[in-house]
């Protein structure tokens, strides 16, 4: 685990995570180059950003990698709004893979709207980062696709949050901010699933 020293500001995001993942990435080149990542699907935007740069878009200059955003939520930058129009193409999308361009008040194409999957009722939102086309990204994530969230993504997430689950749940009685004889909990951030059985928190939506 690290520790993040930096405060959170919206649009900086880079500025707070990048300077982690980039010591992650440097250190699989190191002792496993044979296992280096052709691409990254970074849990974020990429031109799709205030600035039009991203955390995606940051961690693949740094990295000289390929690097696709993909973010959750729809960031509403230059025009962009998730308004009755935006929901109503939402509503459009029928099956998985189907897309509708994210333009901006610019007249730029600054992402798309994907149903990663047939069963998703809430979309993502693909952009640039580094060194790969909209077209290209937006089909290498809709491949990575078991359920809404690409699996690179969900799998980072999902074993994350075990290890924080193992790491932060077993802290011992006497250790600080735990009582005597008081029973150690899992931190809010754990799946509610037991041991072993981490719950999905990306499954269809």
């Amino acid at each position: 685990m690290v520790s993040l020293t930096a405060p959170y500001v919206a649009g900086f995001l880079a500025f707070r995570e990048v300077p982690f993942l980039l010591d992650l990435v440097q250190r699989l080149q190191e002792k496993e180059p044979d296992l280096m990542p052709q691409v990254l699907l970074v849990d974020g935007n990429g031109v799709l950003h205030h600035r039009g740069f991203g955390v995606a878009c940051h961690l693949g200059v740094l990295t000289e990698l390929p690097c696709i955003g993909v973010a959750k939520k729809l960031l509403q930058v230059d025009g962009l709004e998730n308004n009755a129009l935006h929901k109503e193409k939402i509503r459009l999308l029928q099956a998985g893979g189907d897309t509708f361009p994210l333009m901006g008040g610019s007249g730029t194409v600054l992402g798309m709207a994907l149903k990663s999957h047939s069963h998703s009722t809430k979309p993502l939102y693909i952009s640039v980062g580094h060194k790969i086309s909209l077209e290209a990204a937006v089909r290498l994530t809709q491949c990575c696709c078991r359920f809404r969230i690409p699996e690179p993504v969900r799998q980072a997430d999902i074993r994350s949050r075990e290890h924080i689950r193992r790491t932060l749940g077993h802290l011992r009685p006497s250790e600080p901010g735990h009582a005597r004889g008081q029973k150690a909990h899992c931190p809010k951030a754990c799946p509610k699933g037991g041991p072993g059985e981490p719950t999905d928190p990306s499954g269809p939506q």
